[in-house]
């Protein structure tokens, strides 16, 4: 076991152990990633001395596994200090950990076997008359995984799944570390449940660089996928025709068709939803009953401030955020298509009959039961999808993206000869002698 000494941190500290806060502790050893546990320090975290935000466990034997964690000194007794005020518990039970583990590898098993359907109707090798084509998945795919305050795992199994389905040898992920240098034990799960084989503390525009160009330590990426902030974008863009992107993606968009019969609360729901993402996130309701639109926007008054991220969503909503009524079905869904949101969510009966009409989205939910939430998580498809309008003519990430297309020419004497003729009369009108008697020396040969 790997362990080292740790000189205690100026200021005073604090863990939670049995629901209390206290303080002034020294953190005395600290485990790197991936140590299996002894006896003692499992012993030692069921005493709460070990922070687990930082551990998790593995269901399938129970066994305790540290992601970065701290084993801490306390002080003598009578030094500790209860605070009342403090909301969150930083110790988690070993069945919160175990029914969060449980949780990824569920919706990793419900993204992987909806892309292997996918992977069915994807490219596909074929030789016929002399031609044909190779389909192989890429070599190496570079990882974008951003967030140290908020995390995200679910991108990460939404991008390594399909990258992992469609055959690529080797994904590496590069996510921004915490202060304390540690990355978030649950993206470090998703990772491992997803197959990532190498994980790089490295963030921000230093981070797609580097598996743009490769470092000593990280190798260079032939494809990178991932979110990020305006500056990731930034230098994707900067990098491409370079290495491979999945894309330029902008603030979360949500447009909601609805008729008379739609429940003002699941449509006010799904808004509040939306915008919870971000301050830029665009939400918009088109509806074709003016009496549905007034309930959704009385039911999104009175909940919003029941969100915990109210502010980032009233901020969205204010500025970004649409009720229009139309006339018509058609008409809404002809209005959808101009927008061709990155999410279309359809709060109709027969919401299924109208999904023909639909030409321009990255994903569309039928029905009031199709949660666009639930596609976020664990509907199956990658909710890596197109934005600011990109849907008009960019599809949604899947295995198609981590697949290139290689042709190929092998061509008989005889097929030579026949082909010959009219290829050297192109040649010879764009000028291109060379062409043209490389082409008759196959078939003019004494």
């Amino acid at each position: 076991m790997s362990s080292k000494d740790k000189a205690p941190p100026a200021g005073d500290k604090t863990i939670t152990v049995n629901r209390k806060a206290y303080h002034d502790y020294h953190i005395v050893k600290t485990y790197e990633a991936g140590i299996q546990l002894t006896g003692t320090e499992i012993k030692s975290i069921r005493l709460g001395r070990v922070n687990l935000r930082d551990a998790y466990v593995r269901p399938e034997n129970g066994e305790m596994w540290l992601v970065g964690a701290h084993i801490a000194h306390y002080p003598p007794a009578g030094r500790w200090n209860h605070d009342p005020t403090r909301k969150r518990r930083l110790l988690l039970t070993r069945r919160e950990i175990r029914q969060l583990v449980e949780a990824l590898r569920q919706v990793s098993e419900r993204v992987e076997a909806y892309h292997r359907r996918q992977l069915e109707h994807a490219q596909r090798p074929f030789q016929a008359d002399g031609c044909g084509q190779l389909v192989r998945p890429l070599q190496r795919v570079g990882i974008y995984a951003p967030g140290t305050a908020v995390v995200y795992p679910s991108t990460v199994l939404m991008i390594a799944v399909p990258a992992r389905v469609a055959g690529v040898e080797e994904l590496v992920m590069c996510t921004p570390a915490r202060p304390d240098g540690s990355v978030a034990p649950v993206k470090l799960v998703a990772a491992h449940i997803a197959g990532v084989q190498r994980i790089y503390r490295a963030g921000g525009v230093q981070a797609i660089a580097a598996l743009a160009y490769g470092t000593e330590s990280i190798p260079r990426a032939d494809k990178i996928c991932g979110p990020g902030n305006v500056f990731v974008a930034t230098a994707k863009k900067r990098l491409f025709g370079q290495v491979g992107i999945d894309g330029l993606f902008g603030p979360s968009e949500t447009v909601i068709v609805a008729d008379a019969t739609a429940d003002p609360s699941l449509v006010a729901a799904d808004l509040m939803a939306g915008a919870e993402h971000d301050e830029l996130a665009t939400c918009i309701l088109i509806a074709t009953d003016e009496a549905l639109a007034s309930a959704v926007l009385q039911e999104v008054e009175a909940r919003l401030d029941s969100l915990a991220r109210r502010e980032v969503a009233r901020a969205s909503l204010t500025g970004r955020g649409m009720i229009a009524v139309v006339d018509s079905l058609e008409e809404a869904l002809e209005l959808a298509n101009e927008l061709a949101p990155e999410h279309l969510c359809l709060h109709l009966p027969d919401a299924s009959a109208w999904l023909g009409r639909v030409r321009n989205a990255g994903c569309v939910f039928l029905g009031p039961m199709s949660a666009e939430s639930l596609g976020d998580y664990a509907a199956g498809p990658s909710h890596v999808l197109p934005t600011g309008g990109s849907a008009r003519f960019s599809s949604p990430l899947g295995v198609w993206d981590f697949l290139k297309v290689t042709a190929y020419v092998g061509l008989s004497a005889e097929e030579a000869a026949r082909l010959g003729p009219a290829a050297a009369r192109v040649a010879r009108a764009e000028g291109l002698t060379g062409h043209a008697l490389a082409i008759e020396a196959r078939y003019r040969r004494p």
